[in-house]
């Protein structure tokens, strides 16, 4: 069988020499000497043994060569490209190469696997094989996304993630800012403050009549302001405590990245609630690496920011001075295009800082399949202007489905000019689930095809997102 190597995953180690080799259209792990531990071997040719490249062969090779195991990123600027295909990887990497951003190659939500229908192994899999093709030696991160139960962590502790973004969305209280006193009092009593270590009267203690100076920012609570805080953020508080030292106890108190997100909620996090939030989090021993507040504005999928700029950047500068002094990285959710914002995102972080991206490889796949397979593209595009209506329901997203076009109207050269325009992109990012449930292996098997070609636009598409943060730097 012939046989095509990819000559920057050849590596020896130990006295054998492993390479990823495509042979058709399927990928094999080749091993050169000890092939002990590696199962079903697929074919053979001389001195050389062919595996497939499934979840055995991966944990074993990872076993080999330690560089393809994720490992923590900690305080350094850091980039998630979520990958809801399992292909955009090498794309991701020619992008990365030489930036000095640490790279989260595997990163997926639990709401995702289940659209896509993957496993945490198979997407941690999936980016150490497309690491190992590239000859990707620098440390790597595994996120295991946006995390709201306990029972959500084991399969991904399991996979070997190691930054854990938890979500305590379903905690906060958006009725707190217009509660009248009386509830606000009653609410407050009967927060979990056995979860907190703590007492209202004691946080009282703590917070009232106190100014907090953080470099020239002055926070200070009134008994009002305190009680709207804790009553809006004191159960996510509570329970992103029992999340963390879940994990913890799984990971056996190995080294781990560790998230905060409050951005999926409807109200903007203003700057004493996250003091008051960042405070309890350290006071309760939870180490916090990174945390993502509410913005202000609108920070919609797989589109540029939708608000005024100079207001944002101001609550940038503010979000930045608090993280700084609890000293955690600022996290930018739903951060795929948001070209307007990164170069204020970079000032006001001064690099400490993490962006995530995700649906974003997904709409450059279909770019991708626009220009090389119009026909599926066209079958795809008209699927989604359906199905949009019912897809965008747990999204927050403002597209107008009536405002693109249909396939119909559009030469084979003019789709892939869908991909720039605001409408078209959300009812095609959003959609992602039925999509992949109608056309996922022709999708697969076009990208597969024309791998060199979805690599290429993955890294100018990405170096866009990078550059700001890499002239920071």
């Amino acid at each position: 069988m012939e046989t095509i190597e990819y000559l920057d995953s050849r590596v020896e180690h130990s006295g054998t020499t492993y390479s990823l080799v495509r042979a058709d259209t399927e990928k094999f792990l080749c091993v050169r000497g000890d092939a002990e531990g590696f199962a079903k071997l697929a074919f053979q040719q001389d001195d050389a043994k062919y595996f497939p490249l499934n979840a055995h062969n991966a944990a074993e090779l990872r076993k080999r060569l330690e560089w393809l195991n994720a490992k923590p990123c900690g305080l350094q600027t850091s980039f998630g490209y979520g990958d809801r295909l399992g292909l955009a990887t090498p794309g991701h990497i020619q992008a990365a190469r030489g930036k000095n951003i640490a790279a989260l190659f595997a990163q997926q939500s639990v709401r995702e696997n289940a659209r896509t229908g993957r496993t945490p192994q198979q997407v941690m899999d999936d980016a150490m094989w497309g690491v190992f093709q590239c000859g990707w030696r620098d440390a790597w991160g595994a996120d295991a996304d946006h995390l709201k139960t306990t029972q959500d962590i084991a399969p991904f502790i399991a996979a070997g993630y190691t930054f854990f973004t938890v979500d305590p969305g379903e905690f906060v209280d958006n009725d707190a800012p217009t509660d009248s006193r009386a509830t606000l009092e009653q609410k407050a009593n009967a927060l979990p403050w056995d979860v907190l270590n703590d007492s209202l009267e004691n946080l009282r203690a703590r917070y009232l009549n106190q100014t907090f100076a953080l470099d020239d920012l002055q926070i200070q609570l009134t008994d009002e302001s305190l009680l709207r805080a804790i009553v809006k953020y004191g159960r996510a508080v509570a329970h992103a405590v029992t999340m963390f030292q879940e994990i913890a106890r799984q990971k056996n108190n190995a080294a781990f990245d560790f998230e905060v997100s409050v951005d999926e909620t409807e109200l903007p996090t203003d700057i004493a609630e996250h003091f008051y939030f960042a405070n309890e989090l350290q006071r309760l021993n939870v180490r916090v690496t990174s945390l993502a507040p509410r913005f202000i504005g609108r920070f919609e999928k797989g589109v540029d920011y939708i608000g005024d700029l100079d207001a944002l950047a101001e609550n940038l500068n503010q979000h930045a001075r608090i993280a700084r002094h609890f000293n955690y990285k600022l996290s930018l959710h739903s951060g795929s295009d948001k070209l307007s914002v990164y170069p204020l995102f970079a000032s006001a972080t001064q690099n400490l800082a993490h962006v995530k991206t995700a649906g974003t490889s997904y709409l450059e796949a279909l770019r991708t399949i626009a220009n090389v397979n119009p026909k599926l593209f066209r079958e795809i595009l008209t699927q989604a202007r359906e199905r949009y209506p019912l897809d965008r329901a747990t999204y927050h997203v403002s597209a107008d489905v009536e405002r693109v076009r249909a396939e119909s109207e559009l030469s084979d050269a003019q789709l892939s000019e869908l991909l720039n325009e605001f409408d078209a992109r959300e009812v095609l990012h959003v959609t992602f689930g039925s999509a992949l449930h109608e056309f996922g292996n022709r999708i697969h098997a076009t990208l597969r095809a024309h791998e060199n070609e979805y690599a290429d636009t993955l890294q100018k598409h990405f170096e866009k997102h990078l550059a700001p943060f890499t002239k920071s730097a």
